[in-house]
């Protein structure tokens, strides 16, 4: 293979590959100078002239022409006299040789490892390039097509044909892909492993419940209304704070739309995931009780040194602010960044025979009590009011634990 058919494969390559000219150039003289190293040890005396478009190349050899005898004949940049008129018979002492070296001086072997070192440069270029690519676009929304679906992760591919990956972990959980489908998600994070970008995606990231109200909204967009903060449970619920740098616009109403015109553009999107738009304060007790929407707060105490809120609610609120499976307490305590407990208000006359949860610390041990008012159960009968299933799915308790509770309320009433 001459130079000429070697470097023009190359530019062509290179060219589909979208590699500029400069690096193109770069690459070529870095593998043919590695090649003249291996060959003579050094490079520094060699000049490499390089026309990617017309596909020639000019190696040259310098060297200064010293006595037959003078101690420095061994030097890499100097050539004896009689060795010079080989090359020109009128050669002088002290003049410099141009020598032309052809790639084919090489040998067979060092062109055909050379044409597969420009190949691999053009692919790690290729790889760095899609790297930079996806580290810039971090936190953004794409569209990208499912091509294959594994049991771990989803395998999509973009416009360009790169590939891209969404663990299980980053789905919705209601999420159902087929091959063809197109699907919107955002760039999770950018990784080199083994010398290859893997680009992960994700529809589980509060930033990608950012970006989309950022689509939807244009008062998002343009900096009118900032999201505060953005808490989910994907596919179930998400709570998001709002606020407004203008008075006369209503954040909330803003985000909702015209009969909901903008959120269910997002909650479609979100697999029907419940989201609550509410409007941030620096006032904790307003706060929190607009993070626990829709129930009703009665009152609340806050413990600053251990970030827990205690939360009075009238019975029939409880529910509510607990939410199914717990979702709407446990994502308004990581809204406002406080453990919140729920507790039941009682009237003086009401429930005269229940009695508290605390008055059982001698049978059940504190940490089960606990659990229990976290989920605002904090009396014998509201507990006993509740099947095992209902326990089982608002607390972490196992079943035995809940059937000694059971056993041991029940007792207090027999």
């Amino acid at each position: 293979m001459d130079a000429k058919v070697l470097i023009e494969s190359f530019a062509e390559f290179a060219r589909s590959k979208n590699v500029d000219r400069p690096t193109m150039i770069r690459i070529l003289e870095d593998v043919f100078r590695a090649m003249i190293r291996k060959k003579y040890e050094t490079d520094e005396n060699f000049d490499v002239i390089i026309n990617a478009d017309k596909g020639d190349l000019e190696i040259v050899r310098i060297r200064e022409i010293v006595d037959d005898n003078s101690e420095d004949i061994w030097d890499y940049d100097k050539i004896s006299l009689s060795e010079a008129r080989k090359i020109e018979p009128d050669f002088e002492i002290g003049e410099e040789t141009y020598e032309k070296i052809e790639l084919e001086d090489f040998g067979r072997r060092a062109v055909m490892m050379a044409r597969q070192t420009l190949i691999q440069r053009i692919k790690d270029l290729e790889k760095d390039l899609l790297f930079q690519q996806y580290e810039e676009l971090v936190g953004e929304i794409i569209n990208a097509e499912v091509y294959q679906i594994l049991g771990r992760e989803v395998l999509l591919m973009d416009g360009e044909g790169n590939e891209l990956i969404m663990p299980k972990s980053e789905q919705i959980p209601k999420d159902r892909f087929r091959k063809g489908d197109q699907v919107r998600a955002i760039v999770h994070k950018v990784e080199m492993i083994n010398g290859n970008p893997r680009i992960v995606l994700s529809r589980t990231s509060p930033i990608f419940l950012e970006r989309l109200f950022e689509n939807e909204v244009p008062e998002v967009y343009d900096g009118l209304i900032t999201i505060k903060k953005i808490v989910r449970e994907p596919g179930e619920r998400a709570k998001v704070a709002v606020e407004s740098y203008d008075d006369r616009i209503d954040p909330v109403g803003a985000c909702v739309g015209m009969k909901g015109s903008r959120i269910h553009a997002v909650v479609r999107e979100l697999q029907n995931e419940n989201i609550d738009v509410i409007n941030y304060t620096d006032n904790l007790d307003l706060y929190v009780s607009r993070a626990l929407s829709p129930a009703k707060v009665s009152s609340l105490q806050v413990n600053e040194e251990e970030k827990r809120i205690s939360v009075y609610l009238k019975p029939d609120q409880v529910s509510l602010a607990i939410g199914k499976g717990g979702f709407n307490i446990r994502l308004a305590s990581r809204l406002v960044g406080y453990e919140i407990d729920v507790f039941r208000e009682t009237s003086g006359n009401e429930d005269e025979e229940d009695v508290d949860l605390s008055e059982f610390s001698d049978e059940i041990e504190g940490w089960v009590i606990e659990e229990l008012k976290k989920t605002g159960l904090d009396t014998a009968k509201s507990v006993l009011a509740l099947t095992r299933e209902d326990l089982l799915r608002r607390t972490e308790l196992e079943e035995e634990t809940i059937d000694d509770v059971f056993k041991i309320l029940k007792q207090e009433f027999e």
